[in-house]
């Protein structure tokens, strides 16, 4: 098999499986829910580091290539991107403006994933990407050899595949543009999406096959016991998380829309919640709204340290 194509069959593995994890350590824990934006897949602790800020007013990439300058060049930097961030040029930034900008942010980390994998599929290179050109680049060694050594369920991914190739194929040609595609690789960006966001997830948990997610397979999806005798602390506070609030009608399982609540939670704004807490933390003398000053002295919390990438893009004033 050649090396694209096992990197196209690793990542095919990921869009089939997409929430789901190799067996992992008894006291890790799994996170199923989905973000709208997801802002960062790392864990929101300003007393260990300020990764999660970093990814979230940049973008993940972004925010790696800033680990590459000094502290001096990361205020240069940051100086030019708060210029961009105050909309009105009125000389604040506002919890509203960071907010606009978080979203832009994560928009555009999103769709440059999304173009760094466009040239694999788009084989004829027309513009568009077909479901023909993605099932041969991805399963063309599994359409020749239906019984692969290695084990995996090719078919049946291949099948999830298609009906989410479908989904995000808005106007039913099954030729997906770049936003398709997008929505194809990204289903949890997209409101029309959702419902296979759901239905992948209940197909992934639910090991019996009874269309619902009880309390062990529930836990299960978390938590592996390995041999571990006792469960960690965070697995009995799932096990109430799951009869007091999960289980909204109390029939001991979840069906497709309090699982939708769970993975999917529309009641909270996490780019909002961040700018909150960006305007929170670097707000001096507590008006409401930042300056640039008040930006460069926390300058360690929205950007660190040590984009060049990014920087570079800023210094030669191309569009974030």
């Amino acid at each position: 098999m050649s090396c694209l194509r096992m990197e196209l069959r690793t990542l095919v593995l990921y869009l089939a499986f997409c929430v789901v994890c190799a067996v992992s350590k008894p006291t890790d824990k799994k996170e199923r829910v989905h973000h709208d934006p997801k802002l960062s897949d790392k864990e929101h602790d300003d007393t260990e580091n300020f990764d999660y800020d970093h990814d979230a007013f940049l973008g993940a990439n972004e925010a790696k290539s800033f680990e590459q300058l000094t502290p001096e060049e990361s205020k240069e930097r940051l100086g030019m991107i708060v210029d961009q961030i105050d909309a009105n040029k009125d000389g604040y930034v506002t919890e509203d403006e960071l907010k606009a900008w978080i979203k832009k942010a994560q928009k555009k980390y999103i769709y440059d994933n999304v173009d760094r994998q466009w040239k694999d599929f788009d084989a004829n290179n027309d513009g568009v990407i077909s479901w023909e050109e993605y099932r041969n680049v991805t399963y063309g060694t599994f359409l020749d050899d239906p019984d692969p050594e290695d084990g995996f369920n090719y078919k049946q991914m291949m099948m999830r595949d298609e009906r989410r190739f479908k989904a995000a194929d808005q106007d039913g040609d099954m030729i997906a543009n770049k936003e398709e595609f997008t929505a194809f690789l990204h289903p949890e960006e997209y409101d029309h999406m959702k419902d296979i966001v759901v239905l992948e997830s209940m197909e992934d948990i639910d090991k019996n096959g009874d269309g619902f997610i009880d309390l062990e397979e529930y836990i299960g999806d978390m938590y592996s016991h390995d041999g571990d005798s006792q469960e960690p602390e965070w697995v009995k506070t799932e096990r109430e998380q799951f009869v007091e609030f999960r289980d909204k009608n109390k029939d001991g399982k979840m069906d497709k829309e309090e699982t939708r609540d769970w993975i999917l939670p529309s009641d909270y704004d996490h780019a909002e919640a961040e700018a909150k807490h960006l305007v929170y933390e670097s707000d001096a003398d507590k008006d409401g709204k930042l300056t640039r000053e008040e930006i460069i002295n926390k300058y360690d919390l929205f950007v660190g340290s040590q984009a060049t990438d990014f920087g570079e893009a800023l210094l030669r004033h191309d569009e974030f």
